[in-house]
């Protein structure tokens, strides 16, 4: 199995780097292989979001612009986090009752694939 690259953005601020081949929308932890190699065990409860990432490079100077429309993605969805943050991208499912749900950026562009968003540290979703 080829594991995700992904960028874990904690509730605190903290950002965590790395890989993981247990991550399950159905589960509340799974395991981050750090990029220096160091397992940790994750509570996907402390997190505001899990970014699934073509590279952890990324382009910091870049805006996300979300004006791409993306064939069977879903609905189009706009995210406020409880920290002010706004995403805009689409949802296959979406259920405030359940620990958190994907969404494909609404910018193809980006260094994000899809993201995990955690329902406790959002302040407001809107269907577009």
């Amino acid at each position: 199995m080829e594991p995700n690259k992904v960028v874990a953005r904690c509730k605190d601020g903290t950002v965590l780097k790395g890989t993981t081949i247990d991550f399950s929308p159905n589960k509340k932890d799974f395991h981050l292989e750090l990029l220096k190699g160091e397992i940790i065990n994750i509570d996907v409860e402390k997190l505001k979001a899990l970014f699934f990432v073509k590279d952890f490079i990324g382009d910091k100077n870049r805006n996300d612009i979300y004006n791409d429309v993306v064939p069977g993605g879903g609905r189009k969805i706009q995210v406020k986090f409880k920290d002010g943050e706004l995403l805009t991208g689409y949802a296959q499912s979406y259920s405030p009752s359940r620990l958190g749900f994907f969404v494909i950026p609404a910018d193809i562009q980006g260094n994000n694939e899809r993201i995990f968003i955690i329902n406790s540290a959002t302040e407001e979703v809107a269907f577009l």
